[in-house]
């Protein structure tokens, strides 16, 4: 049974910074690509940023415009463990924060962007900024 658990969540003020871990079980996603999503409260879930692999060019990471610049996604393949630093977090970057597994390396378009392109999410974990 293929588990995402999702930590590193919490409260923080502007300004502040937070590391959330993805800690993968059951599958190696080591050809696969890996997602973060956010959901905020009453909104739908958006994409933050995300991990491709192909033979060509490795892994690719990539970013939602928000974001870019303050957060970064990185992976350790070796604990088969994803990480996302976020920087200079802002309250609109108040959300539940999913991990998302694909078996698919999503390198070949667009589809990373999109929560149903994963085959394997966790639980969620809650990020709030306070003003």
């Amino acid at each position: 049974q293929v588990q995402l658990v999702e930590r590193g969540g919490g409260l923080v003020q502007t300004g502040g910074s937070l590391k959330l871990s993805c800690a993968a079980s059951g599958r190696t996603f080591s050809s696969g690509a890996m997602g973060w999503f956010r959901q905020a409260s009453g909104k739908e879930r958006e994409f933050v940023a995300a991990i491709t692999w192909s033979t060509g060019t490795g892994y690719l990471t990539y970013y939602t415009d928000s974001v870019k610049g303050r957060f970064t996604f990185s992976r350790d393949s070796a604990k088969n463990t994803v990480y996302l630093q976020m920087n200079s977090l802002k309250p609109e970057d108040t959300a539940v924060y999913y991990c998302a597994g694909a078996r698919d390396p999503l390198y070949y378009s667009t589809a990373y962007l999109h929560p149903p392109s994963y085959n394997y999410w966790g639980q969620g974990t809650q990020v709030t900024v306070s003003s």
